[in-house]
């Protein structure tokens, strides 16, 4: 489906600017012919239709062009976050039947010059080094990439497998397929207006739900112009939203702290802004601050994995809307509150279920298919196709969707899944630690971040825990705070 989408794309718009990453840009005839050359090395490696393939890159042009050559071999492609963590990375490879995974450098140098720094593909052998048959530098790159032996299992059939975690904090893989990504991308153009004209850029991860279906899905679609950010630098996004005059921005509530934070603003002159927040609940301060600097008002959305795109609030976030509201379910897309022994709560409040053809019907992971007493687990569906999405919320009488919480331990840093549990177990795995608690409290302007209080036994400092926190987990489940609990009766000492 995505090459399809290519195809069409080059035949009506040519010549037009396809992708722009930094200060070079392909059109979609320059990108079809990177695409092909990249067709023609699969098929030298023996990657062919039905196999799955990682990429494990961040927002480079790679990237796309890779997805999209595996997407005219018929392979199956897994994007991954290049800072999964080792245990996570083996539990993807125990139930992602990779036939490849494509890696890059951190920093794109080799680690010859980083001592102590283990580069991804090296990680990758380590957690399933039985299974490594070679690997292969790709032409031109630095890119490397590491082929698998074949098992005897056909692997289960997808387009595209998008992780997250479970409800245990585990990753669960999404198998995405071509009806998924047509509904998906059609559901997001009429919400949004999306037209071959539009410029998007993409600052959140490709690798992330988020990023895919409303970054590189979108704009292949459509013909729209595709900008790619792999650094959150507030002074650059703002150059270029003015200078490219970009129509459509995915962003989370930290990108626009960060932007409301510059200290000189002037107001951006873009008639059609779409810039759109989600991934967590975007303060109010925030939204009025940007709107106030920049003179464009901020529209949350509701996007899961497992969904795609949800709500959106068109009239923005403001006196015009209704504060704290991710907006209405979009055309395509139904919703409901509370069902069974779920039911509404006296303030209208219960269980989040979502229908439309864009939700992801089959999964990969450990914890996919876990349920009480024959309940519907989080993330499974009931007979009639509705998914229970974990989120916790309600609706109002004019259709506006407020999100309260998750059923499980789930939380939501900076558009990412994270499971209190996973954290709380890291620090107490720390010898000094008697015993640890993780909450999320919400910064202002900064957003959600993840505060952990420890007791400990003897002398320990703040960085020894974010260190050990750091070798064990992925980046964004990294606590950005340490308070220390010297005993039940004295307050908390902040480090």
């Amino acid at each position: 489906m995505l090459h399809k989408w290519l195809t069409e794309a080059t035949h009506t718009r040519g010549s037009a600017k396809a992708l722009v990453y930094r200060d070079t840009y392909l059109s979609w005839r320059g990108l079809s012919h990177r695409v092909e050359r990249r067709v023609q090395e699969f098929g030298a490696m023996g990657i062919a239709k039905g196999h799955w393939v990682g990429l494990m890159l961040g927002n480079v042009p790679d990237f796309a062009i890779l997805t999209l050559a595996l997407s005219k071999i018929g392979a199956t492609v897994v994007p991954l976050d290049p800072t999964t963590g080792t245990r996570d990375l083996s539990l993807i490879l125990t139930h992602a039947p990779l036939r490849a995974l494509i890696t890059r450098p951190r920093g794109g140098v080799e680690t010859q010059q980083q001592p102590g720094a283990m580069k991804e593909d090296e990680r990758a052998r380590g957690a399933n080094g039985e299974a490594l048959e070679s690997r292969r530098r790709l032409q031109g790159t630095l890119l490397t990439c590491s082929i698998y032996k074949q098992t005897s299992e056909t692997p289960p059939k997808a387009a595209v497998v998008l992780f997250t975690n479970d409800s245990q904090g585990d990753p669960k893989g999404l198998l995405r397929t071509d009806e998924n990504l047509e509904a998906g991308a059609v559901n997001i153009a009429k919400a949004l207006d999306v037209t071959p004209e539009d410029r998007i850029l993409t600052t959140v991860p490709l690798y992330h739900a988020y990023g895919f279906d409303l970054g590189l899905a979108l704009a292949l679609r459509f013909g729209a112009t595709l900008y790619l950010e792999d650094e959150v630098a507030p002074k650059r996004i703002v150059k270029l939203l003015r200078e490219q005059e970009i129509d459509m921005l995915p962003g989370t509530p930290a990108l626009y702290a960060g932007l409301a934070k510059l200290p000189t603003a002037k107001a951006l002159k873009i008639k059609r802004a779409r810039y759109l927040s989600g991934g967590s609940t975007l303060p109010e301060a925030t939204a009025e601050s940007f709107k106030t600097r920049w003179g464009v008002r901020i529209l949350p959305v509701y996007h899961t994995t497992e969904t795609g795109l949800v709500a959106c609030e068109r009239l923005g976030h403001g006196k015009s809307s209704a504060a704290g509201s991710v907006g209405k379910a979009i055309d395509g897309v139904e919703i409901k509150v509370g069902t069974g022994a779920k039911a509404l709560s006296a303030s209208g409040e219960g269980p989040m279920w979502v229908r439309s053809k864009a939700c992801a019907r089959s999964a990969i992971g450990a914890g996919v298919g876990r349920g009480r007493n024959g309940d519907v687990p989080v993330g499974g569906f009931d007979g009639a196709g509705w998914l229970r999405t974990g989120d916790l919320g309600s609706i109002d009488k004019s259709g506006r969707i407020f999100l309260s919480g998750r059923e499980d331990q789930l939380v939501k840093v900076d558009g990412k899944r994270v499971a209190l549990g996973e954290v709380q177990g890291c620090l107490e795995s720390f010898p000094k630690v008697q015993s640890a608690t993780v909450r999320v409290i919400t910064d202002p302007l900064g957003g959600p971040m993840m505060v952990a209080s420890v007791v400990v036994l003897g002398k320990c400092g703040a960085e020894e825990l974010i260190d050990h926190c750091a070798k064990n987990l992925a980046p964004y489940k990294v606590p950005r705070r340490i308070e220390f609990i010297r005993d039940d009766l004295a307050p908390p000492t902040t480090s």
